[in-house]
């Protein structure tokens, strides 16, 4: 095939078409699998080498796929028939750390812990906090808009970055954004790349925002309700009191039940945990800065109000122990079967109907959906739960199951929300994303895409 010929002499190791290789990003961590192999996998060194697969790619009509870590949960980087997926995970390098600035330039494949202990010496942080951060890189947080357990404060990826170098389709270097903490020169294309899902461009670098670590310390408290909807409402209650809480995060009663059994089984964290089992929902909230101790308070004020019960953590080694049990949930979901890990965002005065929604929709098809929530701001997990009884192919989503999800995705269309509040569209959501756009909306944003790629190379399939 000339095309891969001329792939090969470009990239030269670089380009992998072994079998493991090729059905290694046929999947992500959304369980989603393609029926057919790529045609290669391009494991990039550097910007040379995206820009010279992207140049061949746009001449021959051949998609394009570009991937991280695989750590997506809506299939958006997953490699499909006769497509070249083009893996920036090795580009891991962090660049350059300027804490005068209070600034970082890195390439894409940084994973966002990794990244948390290069800043953490010079008293830096980053505040993108996925539940994957263990795994996931900084080019995917940014492909995604991520957020995780602190952008009830401190926001998504979008609030984070100022820069961006981005290879466009027909391998075109750009450099977006600017290194200044303000700037109104010309459209914001740096915001209009992150979220976009490499439908638009491969980010090759990014230039971060960073945050001064904090001294004062964090307080932690967790608080019991006797049902879900009670600490939805005691969430709400916080939110709206103008509190604004470094961590607002909750469990439902099957959550709970779930993370219990994880620790009980010697596969989730170690130490001094408190059991959640038995309790209708756990709300985990941190405050933190030099208002931390009574910003605590006054949400002990509103969580009593709402009749729950609350205690605050007494040192910050039992702090740590309630958010590692919030971080537990996923391996603990997926200890009761194969598990479609959703995401959904409603206005935070709508949490306790949505919570009451799942519910209801666990009750009609059958299927348990243990459900967690960064309540902070609106955005809630509902995990579908496919039991074994339930017969399936590898890789394939059950009619039941998309009955559930497509009342989850209407309801939060329905109570003034949003399919997806961090983990994209891809391929899962694509059928629905026209009923929250509208029929206008999703023809000027194919406009935007045919902007940027107007033979339609980048992420065909995925998003649009």
């Amino acid at each position: 095939m000339p095309f891969l010929e001329d792939l090969a002499a470009a990239v030269g190791p670089a380009m992998r078409t072994d079998r493991a290789e090729l059905d290694r990003v046929r999947t992500d961590r959304s369980g989603w699998t393609t029926t057919e192999a790529p045609l290669a996998v391009v494991r990039a060194r550097g910007v040379p080498d995206v820009q010279a697969t992207l140049r061949l790619a746009s001449a021959a009509r051949t998609p394009v796929v570009p991937r991280g870590a695989g750590s997506g949960l809506a299939g958006g980087a997953v490699g499909s028939a006769g497509a070249v997926v083009l893996d920036v995970s090795g580009m891991d390098r962090v660049l350059a750390i300027d804490a005068a600035d209070e600034t970082a330039v890195v390439e894409p494949g940084v994973v966002t812990d990794d990244l948390g202990a290069a800043l953490a010496p010079h008293g830096l942080w980053w505040p993108p906090d996925p539940a994957s951060r263990a795994i996931s890189t900084v080019g995917g947080n940014i492909a995604t808009n991520a957020g995780g357990l602190l952008c009830a404060k401190y926001g998504v990826t979008r609030e984070s970055v100022l820069g961006l170098a981005v290879v466009l389709a027909d391998g075109t270097l750009v450099r977006l954004g600017r290194r200044t903490v303000k700037g109104v020169t010309g459209y914001d294309l740096t915001a209009l790349l992150i979220g976009s899902e490499g439908t638009l461009g491969v980010v090759v670098e990014a230039t971060l925002k960073l945050r001064r670590a904090s001294t004062a310390p964090v307080v932690t408290v967790g608080a019991t309700f006797a049902d879900v909807r009670a600490a939805a409402a005691a969430a709400a209650a916080i939110t709206a009191s103008g509190l604004r809480c470094a961590a607002l995060e909750l469990m439902d009663a099957a959550s709970c039940a779930a993370i219990d059994a994880l620790v009980a089984a010697g596969e989730g964290p170690a130490g001094d945990l408190p059991a959640l089992a038995g309790r209708g929902a756990f709300l985990l909230v941190q405050t933190d800065g030099g208002a931390a101790a009574g910003e605590a308070e006054a949400v002990l004020r509103l969580v009593a109000a709402a009749g729950g019960e609350a205690t605050v953590a007494p040192d910050e080694a039992a702090g740590a122990a309630l958010v590692a049990l919030r971080r537990a949930a996923h391996p603990a979901f997926t200890r009761l079967g194969e598990v479609l890990i959703e995401d959904v965002c409603v206005p935070r005065s709508a949490l306790p109907d949505m919570f009451e929604a799942v519910e209801g929709i666990a009750r009609r098809t059958g299927l348990p959906i243990p459900t967690i929530a960064h309540a902070g701001d609106g955005n809630l997990h509902p995990n579908i739960v496919i039991p074994a009884s339930v017969p399936h192919a590898p890789g394939e989503i059950p009619e039941i199951v998309w009955s559930a999800a497509e009342q989850l995705f209407r309801t939060a269309i329905d109570l003034g929300g949003t399919l997806t509040g961090e983990h994209g569209v891809g391929v899962l959501k694509r059928r629905w994303i026209a009923e929250e756009l509208g029929d206008d909306v999703m023809a000027l944003s194919r406009r935007v895409k045919a902007a940027f790629d107007p033979l339609g190379v980048l992420n065909p399939g995925k998003v649009w």
